[in-house]
């Protein structure tokens, strides 16, 4: 009687026919795995130390007034910006200008007096004397007519420097006394910003140092500075130190008063950065996964040693050198000897969707 075998029993050869054929095609879709590279650049890098600061004008005074009297003329419109030496305020100065006038003819007098002796002396017809005491009482009128002019100054208010000034709280006619404050007068070319920091950075701080300072006012602008100056003391309560730094403000945005969040970039350095997504740690080491250009993009597993990080970057120390390319996107896609599919390599004019929409077009187009 025959026996009856299936057609697989009677070919033991076939499933190993099978998967020899398909191996082929099972490495080339394993190797064959997209992913996205980015070389390592040197790039400018600094460690972050964060704080709060306080906006101060470059120059900031309130004029007041140092005399009795009445306002008599105010030229100048709220929140204007003036000229240094711009007359501001002045005063009902009246009698200030009747005793100037009256010491300017008596310095007259003396001095034609002084002339008429000094003739007369040089014809040996008035004595010496004479014309000493003429000149010593010349000498008189013009300090006493200096001290006139030095009060009438106190009746015309100017401007001390170039700034802006504030709000206008007296009127023409309004009554001043010594102390009576008249107008306050910002320079805000630049700014001042004055924050703390503790005392354990003291030894990473130096003038000249960079920063930037944010404001809500301003959520998607950046103002670049530096440190100008470190305070002279700890505070033996906080243990913080008051740093002052300057701000360009040649748009006037920023006002004295304003809160600023403050970046100051300790130890400017440039560093060799990838993107931070290229990382696979394992522990407490880092590894990356290189592409060798020269032999068809080859993936090469490497360790290396990290730094510091910022947002989407990573600093590294060792392990890697300028111009090395690694899988930034598609790590978990591809092993150490496979050779991928390279879709792209980012860079500043570069972006990951930009890339894969790219490849899907290329896709369509040859499918």
């Amino acid at each position: 009687m025959p026996s009856i075998l299936s057609p697989v029993s009677t070919r033991p050869w076939l499933p190993l026919l099978l998967l020899v054929l398909l191996l082929p095609g099972m490495a080339q879709a394993q190797q064959a795995s997209a992913v996205i590279a980015a070389r390592a650049s040197l790039s400018a890098w600094s460690d972050p130390l964060a704080s709060l600061g306080t906006l101060r004008a470059d120059e900031s005074v309130t004029l007041s007034a140092t005399v009795t009297d009445i306002v008599r003329e105010l030229n100048f419109r709220d929140g204007e910006s003036v000229e240094a030496g711009q007359l501001l305020v002045r005063l009902a100065d009246d009698e200030a200008q009747a005793n100037l006038r009256v010491a300017q003819a008596l310095r007259d007098e003396r001095r034609n007096a002084v002339n008429r002796l000094a003739q007369l002396q040089s014809r040996n017809l008035a004595p010496r004397a004479d014309v000493e005491d003429a000149q010593a009482q010349l000498r008189q009128a013009e300090a006493e007519i200096q001290a006139l002019e030095a009060r009438l100054a106190d009746y015309h208010i100017r401007a001390p420097f170039a700034g802006r000034v504030g709000f206008r709280d007296i009127s023409v006619g309004t009554l001043v006394t010594p102390g009576t404050e008249l107008v306050t007068l910002d320079k805000l070319d630049i700014m001042r910003l004055d924050f703390t920091l503790p005392e354990t950075v003291l030894g990473q701080l130096a003038e000249g140092l960079p920063l930037s300072a944010t404001s809500p006012a301003y959520p998607d602008e950046v103002f670049a500075g530096e440190i100008a100056s470190l305070g002279s003391r700890v505070d033996p309560v906080s243990r913080s130190l008051m740093v002052r730094a300057e701000l360009a403000n040649p748009e006037g945005r920023l006002r004295p008063g304003m809160l600023m969040n403050v970046v100051v970039r300790r130890a400017p350095r440039d560093a060799l950065v990838i993107p931070e997504s290229a990382l696979i740690p394992e522990g407490n080491r880092q590894y990356v996964l290189v592409l060798d250009e020269a032999d068809d993009y080859r993936v090469a597993r490497r360790e290396i040693t990290i730094g510091a990080r910022r947002e989407g970057e990573v600093e590294v120390i060792e392990g890697l050198v300028a111009d090395d390319l690694v899988v930034a996107h598609g790590t978990e896609r591809v092993r150490d000897g496979q050779t991928p599919r390279l879709l792209g390599i980012l860079d500043e004019n570069t972006s990951i969707p930009e890339l894969l929409r790219r490849d899907r077009g290329a896709t369509e187009a040859n499918g």
